[in-house]
């Protein structure tokens, strides 16, 4: 009985420096601390933050009624905001569950304007559980940085668990990336986004302890109106080492294809394993395809093993570089991005660079002409290329003999074109359509 007792009060003292380290981070907050300020100027910078140790618990969560700098919601509330979870509302599946698009405003919770917001609903049969579930809790809840989603809030009651994001409008990287219809992602758009979900990495690397995102990939990489890309799915992120520790011991999870091959052999986690996962999504993000595919050749199965000779040779580059972004990029940038994707992919993870070198490299490559968002013609925000036509002005063609004469200059012209730019001259400027795709 008076073991039981200690027990009890060792956890409402926990309990209570919970709540005192949550004041302190909101008078903080208030204040503008610091440290938040040199988040955004430098995302890669050691930054000073120490997370507060996870709630053991749904149990616990309960108890400290207030999480970070989230919302608690009740499940009414949440089913009112995805008009009770209407199979129209549906934005996509996942391990976790399924993903709804919600409305939060002041009928909802008082203080919320009108917001749109993803709402995620645990399946309790799921592949993923309540460790999971605290961990998105419990990191995306204390972490803020412009290439992070923003958790709004969570809901736990009774058996019910259920996460509340910020509404990514143009939904996932994988998405795009691998849709079947005839769109492309520009070349300038997916250095912007891979340099966007870099920052995301090292500023989660550059934390006191550091923290392993263990599950890289194009699902998990989210896009906002303007195609800024920001990690979602901390489900399964980890800390990672600690001073003379050389790595941490765990258990592999994670997806075939983007593991790095030194963790899934000896359960061995660094912050080199998160490296290799965006090695392997800049090579599909290079390359479009994705990482394991089936439906290929045997020997092309694992987009890393197949592509991987072909990375340090200039005209075998070329080659294998999705021949969507034709013209698009020069010889120089092509090389600088494979040459980035050989070293991430290195077998050994000291061969790999840390993720701050990533995102310096990034940048240089960025800052070519060819990277710069001018090159195409655009409207707030970047583009996907949808299809390009010469153009024919038809108010100038009043008769038959005209239209034949008009046909002959377009083959004529057709004919000068160079290889280069999909099939259209230097000159030519392409015609692009803005397309979305809801959040997962």
């Amino acid at each position: 009985m008076h073991l039981h007792l200690n027990r009890k009060k060792k956890n409402y003292m926990i309990l209570f420096l919970f709540s005192i380290e949550f004041e302190r981070l909101d008078l903080e907050k208030a204040a503008g601390s610091p440290h938040q300020v040199d988040q955004r100027i430098d995302p890669c910078r050691q930054n000073s933050i120490s997370l507060l140790p996870p709630p053991k618990g749904v149990e616990d969560l309960r108890v400290i009624a207030g999480y970070g700098n989230v919302n608690t919601f009740t499940y009414s509330q949440l089913s009112a905001a995805t008009k009770n979870f209407r199979p129209d509302q549906i934005l996509g599946h996942g391990g976790f569950g399924i993903v709804y698009r919600g409305i939060l405003d002041e009928n909802i919770k008082r203080g919320f304007k009108s917001t749109q917001v993803a709402v995620k609903k645990l399946n309790p049969e799921g592949v993923q559980g309540d460790k999971e579930w605290l961990a998105e809790v419990n990191y995306l809840g204390q972490l803020s940085h412009p290439n992070l989603v923003k958790l709004i809030g969570y809901c736990c009651e009774g058996d019910h668990r259920l996460l509340v994001y910020e509404y990514m409008a143009c939904g996932s990287l994988e998405r795009h990336l691998f849709r079947r219809v005839c769109l492309t992602m520009p070349w300038p758009t997916r250095i912007k986004i891979a340099l966007g979900a870099a920052k995301g990495l090292a500023f989660l690397h550059a934390a006191e302890r550091p923290i392993i995102y263990r599950d890289f990939k194009t699902s998990n990489i989210l896009l906002d109106a303007d195609y800024n890309a920001k990690l979602s799915d901390f489900g399964l992120a980890k800390e990672g080492p600690m001073g003379d520790e050389t790595h941490v011991s765990t258990q592999v999870v994670g997806t075939e294809g983007y593991a790095a091959p030194e963790y899934v052999t000896t359960g061995h986690l660094t912050a080199r394993s998160d490296v290799y996962g965006f090695g392997v999504v800049l090579l599909e993000m290079l390359v479009g395809k994705k990482a394991m595919d089936k439906s290929r050749p045997t020997e092309e199965r694992n987009l890393v093993d197949w592509a991987r000779p072909f990375l340090i040779h200039t005209r075998k580059v070329l080659k294998i570089i999705d021949p969507r972004m034709e013209g698009q990029y020069s010889r120089k940038a092509a090389m600088a991005v494979a040459g980035l994707v050989h070293r991430c992919l290195s077998q050994l993870p000291k061969g790999r660079p840390a993720m701050n070198q990533v995102v310096e490299t990034l940048e240089s490559i960025q800052e070519l002409p060819e990277c710069t968002e001018d090159t195409l013609l655009h409207s707030g925000g970047n583009s996907l290329i949808l299809f390009e036509a010469p153009k024919v002005d038809n108010n100038t063609i009043d008769n038959s003999s005209t239209k034949k004469e008009a046909e002959n200059k377009s083959k004529m012209h057709d004919r000068r074109r160079t290889k280069h730019g999909n099939g259209r001259s230097k000159g030519e400027t392409p015609m692009v359509f803005h397309a979305s795709s809801p959040s997962p």
